[in-house]
């Protein structure tokens, strides 16, 4: 079991990371904006989801096999720079899920938590990130070492979870305040999309893993 002391300066280590600005960050902010509290709440769950996830990976051993074949983050980085590009056209195109007329309909629930899940999956930097920062916080003399894994991450995707979720809510009140004001739905898409190809430049050319 995880130690008081440790659970304490794990979760100070979490809540240091969560206010430094990053693509999930920006990922809840813009939904929030765009679709309002429950879409910034969606994007949160994704986030969770995905940590959860990649928690798996790191306990089993798979993140391990994954760093030992250093093309395997480049296949990641591209596919991950594409998917988000799509999202960015499909925004454009479809006004970003937003009402814009009476034919529009807002983005599915469902849909905006896949697009969160698949876009921190896809990010060979969180790949390395549960790697290389969760073992720091574990002690073998206190027993299994994938089970400490795990309880730290479920520790880091519940806190993940409340911290974007008022993260989105906040936003989201930006997304309603924009909502009540004429043209703010093209102008809600066209900030989404341009969040989306941040994230994708930022994934291809600043993002580059250094296990190499």
């Amino acid at each position: 079991m995880i130690g008081l002391a440790t659970l304490s300066l794990f979760l100070l280590a979490v809540l240091a990371l969560f206010l430094s600005p990053g693509p999930n960050m920006a990922f809840v902010l813009s939904h929030g904006v765009a679709h309002g509290p429950r879409g910034g709440f969606a994007a949160a769950l994704g986030i969770s989801a995905a940590d959860l996830v990649h928690t798996l990976f790191a306990a089993t051993g798979v993140t391990a096999l994954v760093a030992a074949w250093p093309a395997s983050f480049d296949v990641l980085r591209y596919a991950g720079a594409l998917y988000l590009v799509w999202l960015a056209v499909q925004a454009l195109r479809n006004g970003g899920g937003l009402r814009i007329g009476e034919q529009a309909r807002p983005a599915g629930f469902a849909r905006i938590v896949r697009m969160s899940l698949l876009n921190n999956l896809v990010n060979p930097k969180a790949l390395l990130f549960f790697m290389v920062f969760l073992p720091q916080f574990v002690d073998p003399a206190r027993g299994s070492v994938p089970l400490q894994l795990v309880q730290l991450g479920v520790v880091l995707s519940l806190a993940a979870l409340a911290f974007n979720t008022l993260l989105g809510a906040c936003s989201g009140q930006i997304g309603r305040w924009l909502q009540a004001r004429p043209g703010a739905a093209r102008l809600q898409s066209s900030l989404l999309a341009a969040v989306m190809l941040g994230l994708a430049v930022r994934l291809l050319f600043l993002d580059r893993p250094t296990a190499r």
